[in-house]
């Protein structure tokens, strides 16, 4: 597959992997060859459906395409050319056309994001929402070309400064309605990218001591929280399934969404 992906960007859109073809099944190919899959058949059928029906494999945009390799030992490892390292807009717009022809050439039918890998935090929540807005058009374009679907997208309500001591539950109302306000923006991105389910984690959501929280008041806020998703979900008409995702204590021991 050498086709470009083109968009309506001012930007020329460029091939950023032109020596890499379209990933197939060849069962028979030599162990030599590694670009292609020699046991996963996508389209074979099994009790009625295709295994790329049965396993909606999907690519996870923060881990694939803005991780950095980091770990408690050391710091980023991963070099990718067509990165310069920036969150303006046009650095984030080239990892997107980027990542769709990744897709592609794979074969992976869906994608996944959070609203703060996809698009740079602004000076304002106005400035953020439009930055989303700029890059969450490229996104749809892209989708519609390529025929690569959102299984599922959320909102990062954990990394910024803001959320340290949680979105939902935090005790300071301010942080608890700008998290409103940036899930009501990610699930209107979200019904115009249709995206068929949408995520929510709270790394951050919980205690940091016994000594200084009312649990059932910050559960009840977190509660709340869930069910004014849940009206202005239904209220926009958004068709895609709420998911909690939880994490048994990682990162953090207190977190509230341990399981499910």
């Amino acid at each position: 597959m050498s086709k470009r992906l083109k968009t309506n960007d001012a930007e020329e859109s460029e091939e950023f992997f032109p020596d890499i073809q379209a990933i197939e099944y060849r069962p028979d190919a030599s162990p030599d060859d590694t670009l292609c899959f020699k046991h996963y058949n996508p389209k074979q059928v099994v009790m009625g459906k295709t295994m790329e029906e049965w396993l909606r494999f999907s690519v996870c945009f923060w881990h694939t395409f803005r991780g950095t390799g980091a770990d408690p030992f050391g710091g980023g490892t991963l070099v990718r050319p067509w990165d310069d390292g920036t969150n303006t807009l046009g650095n984030c717009k080239r990892r997107l056309r980027v990542a769709f022809e990744f897709f592609t050439k794979l074969g992976v039918k869906y994608w996944t994001y959070h609203d703060r890998d996809i698009a740079p935090e602004g000076a304002s929540l106005a400035e953020t929402n439009s930055n989303l807005d700029e890059i969450a058009t490229l996104a749809l374009q892209l989708q519609e070309q390529t025929g690569v679907r959102l299984l599922w997208a959320t909102c990062n309500l954990f990394s910024h400064p803001r959320y340290m001591n949680g979105a939902a539950s935090n005790p300071d109302a301010h942080v608890a309605a700008y998290a409103g306000a940036q899930l009501k923006k990610g699930l209107d991105v979200a019904k115009m990218l249709g995206a068929q389910n949408y995520v929510f984690w709270g790394g951050r959501e919980g205690f940091f001591s016994l000594l200084n929280t009312n649990v059932y008041e910050e559960l009840s806020h977190m509660a709340s929280f869930f069910r004014m998703a849940v009206d202005y979900k239904q209220t926009i008409g958004f068709q895609g399934q709420f998911l909690i995702e939880p994490k048994p204590k990682e990162p953090t021991k207190h977190q509230y969404d341990y399981d499910a």
